[in-house]
Formats: C-alpha cells, sequence, structure tokens
C-alpha cells in the first residue's frame, strides 16, 4: 500500500528515535519526507538511509526564525505541506544536576523543557496552519502518556506534554471553526524504547535490569519500539482517519487501561 502517496510530510525530531522510524515509515508509504532536528550528522544519515524521499533542514523548534524558514523553504519547493509530525521533545532529564520535582525544581530547566517540548509544538502547529489551511492536512502531536498522569520526578516533562495533549484539542476546534481542512491530534506513547531512556538506564547490567522492572509494572509485558508509534502517526497521516481531530491515540502496552496485570494473571481465577 501507498497511504501516503504525493503528500508532503515534515518531521521534527527525526534524527533517532520515534521521528527516525516515522520518516522512514513515511517514505516507504510513498511520502516525501523533510527529516529536521539539531543533530545534523544523524539526521544526514537517516536521509541517506532512506534515499531520494527524504530531505534534511536543521530545525530548532524553539526558534521562531526556522520555522519560518523551514515553512518558506517547503512553500517554494513543493507549494503545499500535508504532514507535520511535532515530535520534537527532551525529557529534561538528559542534563544531570538540575532537580525536576515540584519542591526542588530548576525554574531554568523547567524553562528548557518547555521550550522544546511546549514551545515547537505551538509554533510547529501555528506555521502549519498558514500552509494547510487551503488544500488541508493532518497535524500529528507527540505527547505522552505522562500527559495524562503526573510524574513526581519529572514534573516539566509532565507539564510540558499535557500542554501538549490540551493545544492539539484547541488546535483541531480552532481549524474545524475556521472551515480549515486540518485535523489535529495527539500520541500518547509510554514506555517506548527510544533514546530519551537512556539517561535513566545507563548501560550494562544496569540498563537490563531496569528495562526488566518497567515492564513488569506492563500489561503486555514488553516495552515498545519506535515503530509502533510510526504505525500510529501513519494512520493520523492518512485519510483513513479523515474524521478524526482532537483524539489522542495511547500506544502503551496498555499502561493506561487502569491495571498493571500481565496476562497471565488477567487469565487467572
Amino acid at each position: 500500500m501507498r497511504r501516503l502517496k504525493n503528500k508532503t510530510a515534515l518531521i521534527t525530531g527525526a534524527a533517532r528515535g520515534i521521528g527516525e522510524a516515522t520518516a522512514k515509515l513515511f517514505a516507504q508509504e510513498g511520502a516525501i519526507v523533510i527529516v529536521t532536528d539539531i543533530l545534523d550528522r544523524q539526521g544526514q544519515i537517516v536521509v541517506e538511509n532512506i534515499g531520494e524521499k527524504a530531505i534534511y533542514h536543521h530545525l530548532d523548534v524553539r526558534h521562531e526564525k526556522d520555522w519560518q524558514t523551514i515553512m518558506d523553504f517547503i512553500k517554494k519547493k513543493y507549494r503545499h505541506l500535508d504532514v507535520l509530525v511535532n515530535n520534537a521533545g527532551v525529557t529534561g532529564l538528559e542534563v544531570s544536576g538540575f532537580a525536576h520535582d515540584p519542591e526542588y525544581l530548576s525554574l531554568d530547566a523547567w524553562q528548557d523543557v518547555h521550550d522544546v517540548n511546549l514551545r515547537g509544538t505551538i509554533l510547529g502547529c501555528k506555521y502549519a496552519i498558514s500552509l494547510m489551511k487551503k488544500n488541508g492536512g493532518s497535524i500529528i502531536n507527540i505527547s505522552s502518556r505522562s500527559g495524562i498522569v503526573g510524574i513526581p520526578r519529572a514534573s516539566a516533562y509532565a507539564s510540558s506534554k499535557a500542554a501538549v495533549r490540551n493545544h492539539t484539542k484547541t488546535v483541531a476546534l480552532y481549524c474545524a471553526e475556521e472551515n480549515y481542512p486540518i485535523r489535529c491530534n495527539s500520541i500518547h506513547p509510554a514506555a517506548i524504547l527510544t533514546p530519551l531512556w537512556d539517561a535513566m538506564f545507563g548501560k550494562g547490567k544496569k540498563r537490563k535490569e531496569m528495562i526488566a522492572q518497567i515492564e513488569k509494572s506492563i500489561p503486555m509485558g514488553k516495552m515498545g519500539e519506535p515503530l509502533d508509534v510510526a504505525y500510529a502517526a501513519l494512520y493520523l497521516a492518512s485519510e483513513e482517519s479523515k474524521y478524526m481531530t482532537g483524539s489522542e491515540l495511547h500506544v502503551d502496552g496498555g499502561i493506561l487501561a487502569g491495571s498493571a496485570a500481565s496476562p497471565k494473571n488477567a487469565n487467572s481465577d
């Protein structure tokens, strides 16, 4: 199937993890993919692996000028944008020495997380709307399970992702009110094994032990892969989801279903 044939898609934070998996899948499904990130060399490698269906551009989602530049490029080269995946994000835990709990949090660290996760998403939506409002399109915001529930030691991350979730619904309703043929939905991953976990997991034996510990609390008994989220994004990018806007998809192995019971326990007396 070529579910995104003739569509142009911009993906932020696409040099690795969920963004990389999404870029590769979109290209396989026929889309022209604009891979963006601040990790330029890694982003170029992603594009080289994809081939002629992809192009790389540096984009720091925190900076409005960068958004203006990339949107001007898309308008001139492709004339339209069909899909935007606001994927770029940080936990704040990548930088050591800063507290992220409600009592001792660093305001500077708090702001840094919100600048990427929230400001970046807001700017992406703003400029995508102007480019999509004539011909239509799909905006996909990557939120998190952390945008639904509290996270005691990652309060900035949880707050920013909750705001992304809410802004998604605001964008969806605004576009509907203005009669713009634009859909806006959010995806809420949890326990997806990406580089964002590296700061917490470390390496070697410790990493294996921590992953095993987390997997005990996942109903499906294992962590997910970036491709699991990419397939959700593919659905929202395609015409198959043409009647969905302001909605959210949870890709979490059953975590938010409300029970940590494993399949084995669930089937027991």
